[in-house]
């Protein structure tokens, strides 16, 4: 069960929407709030709830992900302290999208969708900034919906693994992803499954693209990994 805490407008003052507001403001925010500590793995809202709070992450992390009904998860972001998830149900009154589980334990303050309308009213620079983080949500949705729609789920594994490969002078074809990353992880990024991941870097390595050496990830072949990242999806 979520543990009750008491208001602190200490905890506010590093949330990215509230940047600048003055002490006293935070301090009639934060009595606003609900105020509660999570675990990691906690389950904080759920899809299609009812509840219409903004949530204001404090510390900690998050992830925005969703559930089909076989149980496999289809994750859509990752949120760290300082930002806040919710907006949507607390400025259209309807259910929720997602759900949204604990990453690392930490402390959320929950605003109700009423003071958080009264805040947008009020304080045109939090306003402005919801705008901005709502526009940034819709472009990232469209990239999403474009990758998936036109790139295959190896294209979209090996553009992720170009992206976290570091190749040190004098490394040659080869590049080095230290720790190697989780599958559950990867799944993430590329809007697949951990199991279709699994099968993925199974067959990058069967192709001598990929090798696992003392926990990290080593790429054998740069130059193929780049064509197979580029290869036109089939159609």
């Amino acid at each position: 069960m979520p543990r009750p805490m008491q208001p602190s407008s200490l905890a506010l003052r590093g949330i990215d929407l509230l940047q600048g507001l003055p002490g006293e403001r935070l301090d009639e925010i934060s009595r606003q709030c609900a105020w509660r500590r999570f675990d990691a793995g906690q389950a904080l809202i759920a899809r299609e709830q009812g509840d219409r709070d903004l949530h204001l992450i404090a510390a900690g992390a998050v992830r925005v992900t969703s559930y089909s009904p076989g149980g496999r998860e289809t994750s859509f972001r990752d949120l760290a302290a300082g930002t806040c998830f919710g907006e949507l149900s607390a400025l259209d009154g309807r259910p929720r999208s997602a759900d949204v589980v604990g990453l690392k334990s930490g402390l959320l303050a929950s605003l109700p969708a009423t003071a958080f309308r009264t805040l947008l009213q009020q304080e045109w620079t939090v306003t402005e900034r919801v705008l901005l983080r709502l526009a940034d949500l819709a472009r990232g949705m469209i990239d999403r919906v474009v990758d998936l729609s036109t790139l295959s789920v190896q294209q979209r594994v090996c553009l992720e693994l170009l992206k976290l490969a570091q190749s040190p002078p004098g490394a040659g074809n080869q590049a080095r992803i230290d720790p190697a990353p989780r599958h559950a992880d990867l799944a993430h990024l590329v809007s697949s499954y951990r199991e279709q991941i699994t099968r993925e870097l199974s067959a990058l390595a069967k192709a001598g693209v990929l090798a696992k050496e003392d926990g990290a990830l080593v790429v054998r072949d740069l130059d193929r990994l780049k064509r197979m990242a580029s290869r036109q999806a089939a159609h």
